[in-house]
């Protein structure tokens, strides 16, 4: 009789497990948490987008020689390997007398083109938010479009994006890109920030961890939220290792990936699944929740949704950092 009661019971825990992962995807759905993602499939950005890197080359033919010597630079320039939260490339801003309508009208495409239709719309409204809008923030073009390599990229407050057109081999988005948003600052649950859903739905895998893999996955204290240098496979990563959950509890790490992709285009997104799979595959991950910052400031709202966390494998670092309010650091590639 005892072995039956065991029985009886592990069954019971794995069905009130499932259940619940039923209940997170379903909640994940209905709070918007994949807003143009499929479960089985990857972002299908609006195909009729100009192609980012064509409208760089335009960009680039349009610009005088004055305006070269300001914003343009040879390819390996250091400022091409520069990422932050809150900095401006160059000085002109996309909004000033510096560039005419039609350059002004060219970025824009390029934005467009480096974004899904859902990212677009978020993207300009967490500007408007922190900046005061899109012509508040800058860029700077790397090499000579159109006769070499090259890559364009933009920056300003709460924001790093890249359109390099395959120049940088192994390497997504062209190389670390940033993004966040200060709305909800301090505030349990970050109300009104167009990242919030993210967290919910990273919050949906410690979820659904038993007490004893939350233990895992819990770790004190975050590392400096720009340090995302990859490992390559001899790296030692924090947290629970994906490959040690079960396939109902990976599946929710693959919808979390799929989810914080899905501000970016189809082509971005196709080069960061391969760089995952090169790297050994969504196994070879390990996810994070921190305790802390590394400010040492704690949960946000002591609600025991972790607003801290970080996906890292040999290919791919995703450090989210949402206390108090949204930062993400992100690097993938495939050179260690």
């Amino acid at each position: 009789m005892a072995e039956i009661q065991k029985v009886q019971d592990h069954e019971e825990a794995e069905l009130n497990r499932r259940q619940f992962i039923e209940r997170s995807s379903s909640a994940a759905l209905a709070v918007g948490v994949l807003p143009t993602v499929g479960l089985s499939g990857v972002v299908r950005a609006d195909e009729a987008k100009p192609v980012a890197e064509t409208a760089v080359t335009a960009l680039y033919q349009t610009l005088t020689e004055a305006q070269r010597k300001v914003i343009c630079f040879p390819f390996e320039h250091e400022l091409r390997r520069k990422h932050n939260a809150n900095w401006k490339i160059t000085e002109p801003l996309i909004g000033s007398d510096f560039y005419s309508v039609e350059q002004r009208g060219l970025i824009d495409e390029i934005f467009k083109g480096v974004t899904s239709e859902d990212g677009y719309g978020r993207f300009q409204k967490q500007m408007d938010d922190d900046a005061g809008g899109f012509g508040e923030y800058a860029i700077a073009v790397f090499g000579e479009p159109g006769s070499g390599k090259f890559e364009w990229e933009m920056t300003g407050r709460h924001l790093t994006m890249r359109a390099d057109g395959d120049s940088v081999e192994k390497m997504a988005f062209g190389g670390p890109i940033v993004y966040g948003h200060g709305e909800g600052d301090s505030v349990a649950g970050l109300p009104g920030n167009v990242f919030s859903y993210q967290v919910k739905m990273a919050n949906t895998v410690f979820q659904a961890l038993d007490s004893k893999q939350r233990t895992n996955a819990l770790v004190a204290k975050a590392p400096t939220e720009s340090d995302v240098g990859l490992q390559g496979v001899k790296g030692e990563f924090t947290g629970i290792s994906v490959g040690a959950l079960s396939s109902d509890q990976q599946e929710l790490v693959e919808m979390t990936v799929k989810v914080i992709l899905s501000p970016y285009r189809e082509k971005d997104v196709e080069e960061v699944l391969s760089i995952i799979k090169a790297g050994g595959g969504l196994q070879k991950l390990n996810m994070s929740f921190y305790n802390t910052d590394y400010n040492g400031d704690g949960d946000l709202g002591e609600d025991g949704e972790w607003n801290i966390w970080r996906l890292e494998g040999p290919t791919f670092v995703w450090h989210f950092r949402g206390q108090p309010h949204v930062h993400t650091y992100v690097n993938i590639g495939q050179s260690g």
